[in-house]
């Protein structure tokens, strides 16, 4: 499990190839047109059934006029985000070309559901974010001046190492497709992403509700040569780094028999979070430091010789060690760093601010230790990208902070490996997440 979001909202197809499996979310600030531009790219690529369809083109709360199909709707599922015109939750769906299969995380855009945001966007691949181009203001020079929700799901972006950044201008119709409106934007937006160190950052402009350049191109937009959204998602290369790193297997439950057997079965239940375990293979049993030696992995299917990043299964030790639930099982020559003090970027989720009075759980891998934030190093303000100092972090807050926790973690750095360099923070009172963390080393 990712300490940030459970995988298990966004299905894992370990089997999947570079060009095959791609999750994105959408980000950008209110009504920017995310939903629409989602239900417009179902629509379009053939991805939704005709009972839906006529769902929605019933629905009571449609905002499109006439017969046009509000595609809002295909992804704003509860009754409040309906009524409201805004989404709330993160929603999830899923769709396929010819060329490739869709995870899309639909994240809101207030800024009150910042949370939501983090959730979706720690396991993508790709993020599109929004620009509202009704909504952007110009100076007297005629320089574009991003909202404040654009940067803000831009650094998390970047917090976050998402591997590719899509800059959709939206609502074009609304300004005559005006190719000079679109090139002020984007370079606005790429001198705050070389600010902030974006890489691979792809403009695109559009109109979700008309269509254009969607799924097919626009006419109406000659001036620009470049691809189609749906051609450039196709396109993204997505760099399966998880296979080649190092081991890392954190113990989810450890299984025994049934107390009716002779034998003393005694296994490793879990996920392989990155790098490959095979038979035969000398691993380090962390944090404590035991050796130990893989006898077998097993699978409901039988018996494997390896099992890859993706793949739960049961792994048996030739020797008797003290394992347990929390404890991971790491590469002999690649352990991870064991730490009883703790350095990481954190966003925080909740409307309590940060106070270094208060105890925690931190939340990492399958593993919860008691925690304290001992100092609150720096914050971030999210304008300029400065750090600077503060007393404390509010909701939405950016900020490097320093924790002691009460029984040490085997991580890695979250740039080397996302699943075991995350974590979250629950409250120790209310038992409510806090704050989703990215650990920080060296």
């Amino acid at each position: 499990m990712n300490a940030v979001a459970d995988k298990n909202l966004m299905p894992a197809d370990a089997n999947a190839n570079e060009r095959g499996l791609l999750r994105f979310i959408t980000a950008g600030s209110v009504d920017d047109g995310k939903s629409t531009l989602i239900g417009r790219l179902l629509f379009d690529s053939k991805g939704i059934f005709a009972d839906q369809l006529d769902a929605i083109s019933r629905a009571r709360h449609k905002r499109t006029v006439g017969d046009m199909v509000d595609l809002s709707l295909l992804t704003d599922g509860l009754e409040a985000e309906r009524e409201q015109g805004i989404t709330i939750d993160v929603a999830y769906r899923y769709f396929a070309t010819p060329k490739r299969k869709f995870i899309i995380a639909d994240a809101p855009g207030h800024e009150q559901y910042t949370r939501n945001m983090v959730t979706g966007a720690s396991t993508a691949d790709a993020v599109i974010i929004l620009v509202d181009v009704s909504k952007v203001k110009f100076d007297d020079d005629g320089k574009a001046e991003l909202l404040i929700q654009t940067k803000r799901h831009s650094t998390i972006a970047k917090l976050l190492q998402i591997e590719h950044v899509i800059v959709a201008v939206n609502k074009m119709d609304l300004v005559d497709y005006d190719a000079s409106v679109y090139d002020r934007i984007v370079t606005a937006y790429e001198v705050f992403a070389a600010q902030l160190g974006l890489k691979n950052v792809r403009p695109i402009p559009l109109s979700a509700l008309a269509g254009d350049n969607v799924v097919t191109r626009s006419e109406k937009m000659p001036w620009y040569s470049g691809p189609t959204l749906i051609d450039l998602l196709e396109s993204l290369p997505v760099h399966d780094n998880e296979h080649a790193q190092a081991l890392r297997f954190p113990v989810q439950l450890v299984a025994r028999h049934n107390g009716h057997e002779a034998n003393d079965f005694r296994g490793y239940m879990g996920r392989v979070e990155s790098g490959t375990v095979r038979k035969g293979d000398k691993l380090l049993v962390q944090p404590t430091g035991l050796s130990a030696t893989v006898k077998d992995i097993l699978t409901l299917d039988g018996s494997l010789e390896s099992a890859s990043a993706g793949k739960s299964v049961t792994i048996l030790l030739d020797e008797y060690v003290d394992i347990s639930r929390g404890d991971m099982l790491v590469s002999a020559d690649a352990p991870a760093t064991v730490l009883k003090q703790v350095t990481a970027d954190v966003c925080w989720l909740s409307e309590e601010p940060l106070d270094l009075r208060r105890k925690y759980w931190l939340k990492h891998t399958t593993r919860q230790v008691a925690a304290k934030v001992t100092s609150l190093d720096s914050l971030l303000d999210i304008n300029t990208q400065q750090q600077y100092s503060g007393d404390t972090l509010p909701l939405n807050g950016i900020g490097r902070i320093t924790l002691n926790v009460q029984q040490p973690l085997a991580a890695d750095a979250y740039e080397n490996c996302r699943s075991t360099g995350s974590f979250i923070l629950i409250d120790e009172i209310s038992h409510q997440t806090v704050a989703a963390g990215m650990i920080r080393l060296g």
